[in-house]
């Protein structure tokens, strides 16, 4: 019998699996689909010539996470690659503002928007400068992070205090009004921004623009040489060396609950493996509580609270194998590895508002990836393993352009869909069809089908808004990756801090599986969360 079973492959149950193993402990990780690796998994699906990442790409946060070098991975083989340029946002005139890790040419790139927007953005790096430290400190250790988030309160005041915490709260859209003459640096703000579900007119989508594009000024947007599953293998092999056992092709059906206590799993073939000292979950919110474990073992609270949780966007991508190198009419952007493509701030708006009111966008803001220019190694000298993503509504009631779209995504919907997204691809890159070999479409379903964790596409584990973050991530009154049920612990996004490729949720699991810092199994606030459903308060 093991110490701890594992429930899911994805790079925060390997991330909890790795700590937990290093302790002594014994761990079998339990995985659904046939390989390890969750959203992070490259494959040559698309054309056998042509290496794609089948989800996510581009790691800055896992390049800034204290918990991945902790595990020193190269010393399993990973390595990583950097674009000659992070990111470019090119606009329909041929003007394009470009984020690098050299300072100075992204201040100059800023510099051609505005006169003075160069040095708009030295300050704001300035500001990184004295707090990034305590900031990546804050994000990635347990919830409340009291230490991290004491020595952060006293270089805010030294930076400028409530002036600061305000702009880290604004709107991105006000954020780079008050700060860019021009457009340029708003447009590397707000494209940020919305690598999660946030608007330009959303509370705090300003401070998550300024902590993205801070990460890719300091760490770049590195990708893991030879493909994504790189960083998983890496993972598997440290894994393995320590003794512990992935079992793949097991998909989980149930956590057995004994005496108010996880003592194991279901699995759906009917085999039971059982833990002696802990049970952690890297799987969504929706399918741990009511799903694996059954409500009678919850608080009346935490269901309730359930009915309010909220996914991210869903998510619709391509992949493509492109015989040459993108024909973009702004020059800049072909040394860029992502490339963001929305023509101006208002085009952000209206894409975001188009999602909102669960419409289809006609203009669809995409985000490209140029996997070649990050990494050699992706296919041949000369040609382009590229993807690009967007997102839509999970309940579809309209379609903003002229197909008809319904959200059922079959056939039809898919094909059209990819041929918008060409369609805006098109509009900054004329010719980019005529490069096409081969493409691949990952629609909501797909890529549910392929990570269950991934809701209808959402590839963040819950929205990124306000609402949904810190104590009140993933429902109002946890914020920890302990649960009701002694002995069982959140290891996945959907855990404080949320999504990206960091290990952070799966290394707060397992410290606190180490730590039993709780006898129960509750946190403080789960505590009297726990104890007013006792009472009967069901307000």
């Amino acid at each position: 019998m093991p110490d701890a079973v594992v429930i899911g492959a994805g790079v925060n149950g390997l991330v909890a699996a790795n700590l937990l193993a290093d302790d002594g402990w014994s761990v079998e990780v339990l995985e659904e689909q046939s390989e390890p690796g969750g959203a992070v998994r490259h494959d040559r699906g698309v054309h056998p010539d042509y290496v794609n990442d089948v989800f996510s790409s581009f790691y800055p946060l896992a390049a800034a996470s204290p918990v991945l070098a902790g595990l020193h991975l190269e010393r399993h083989g990973l390595s990583w690659s950097h674009a000659p340029r992070v990111l470019a946002h090119p606009l329909s005139d041929g003007r394009c503002a470009v984020l690098s890790r050299d300072l100075d040419e992204t201040a100059a790139s800023l510099d051609a928007f505005g006169p003075a927007d160069g040095e708009s953005w030295r300050e704001l790096h300035r500001v990184w400068d004295r707090l990034g430290d305590d900031i990546i400190d804050a994000l990635f250790t347990p919830f409340p992070p009291l230490r991290a988030v004491a020595r952060l309160a006293v270089r805010v005041r030294g930076a400028g205090g409530l002036r600061l915490a305000r702009s880290m709260v604004l709107p991105v859209r006000r954020l780079g009004e008050e700060e860019f003459e021009g457009e340029g640096g708003r447009l590397l703000l707000a494209g940020n921004a919305l690598h999660a579900d946030l608007a330009p007119e959303a509370a705090g989508s300003g401070g998550f623009g300024w902590l993205m594009s801070m990460l890719g000024q300091t760490y770049g947007f590195p990708v893991p040489v030879g493909g994504s599953g790189a960083l998983t293998q890496a993972l598997v092999s440290r894994l393995r060396e320590r003794g512990a056992v992935l079992r793949c092709g097991e998909r989980v059906a149930g956590i057995v609950v004994r005496g108010g206590r996880a003592v194991g799993v279901r699995t759906a073939a009917g085999e039971g493996v059982r833990a002696s000292r802990a049970v952690l979950a890297d799987v969504s919110v929706p399918a741990l509580y009511g799903g694996l474990v059954d409500e009678s073992h919850l608080p009346d609270r935490l269901l309730d609270d359930l009915r309010r949780f909220q996914w991210d966007f869903a998510t619709f991508k391509v992949d493509w194998a492109l015989t040459g190198p993108v024909p973009w009419t702004a020059p800049a952007a072909s040394s860029a590895g992502t490339v963001h493509l929305a023509d101006g701030v208002d085009e952000l708006t209206r894409f975001a508002a188009q999602v909102a009111m669960r419409q289809v966008p006609d203009r669809p803001f995409t985000l490209f990836g140029q996997m070649t220019t990050s990494d050699p190694t992706r296919s041949p000298g000369g040609t382009e393993s590229a993807w690009a993503y967007t997102h839509v509504p999970h309940e579809v009631r309209g379609d903003a352009g002229d197909d008809g779209l319904t959200g059922s995504w079959d056939e039809r919907e898919q094909e059209a869909m990819a041929d918008r997204v060409e369609a805006q691809v098109e509009r900054f890159a004329p010719g980019f069809r005529a490069l096409v070999r081969a493409r691949r479409i990952l629609a909501p379903p797909t890529l549910q089908s392929l990570d269950a964790n991934l809701h209808g596409g959402a590839i963040n584990g819950g929205t990124t808004a306000m609402h949904q973050q810190l104590v009140f991530r993933p429902i109002p009154g946890t914020g920890r990756p302990e649960t009701p049920v002694k002995g069982l612990y959140l290891a996945s996004a959907a855990a404080h801090p949320g999504g990206g490729v960091h290990g952070a949720p799966g290394a707060n699991a397992a410290r606190a599986a180490l730590r039993g810092r709780f006898p129960d199994g509750l946190s403080g606030l789960q505590r009297a969360l726990t104890r007013r459903d006792r009472k009967g308060d069901r307000s």
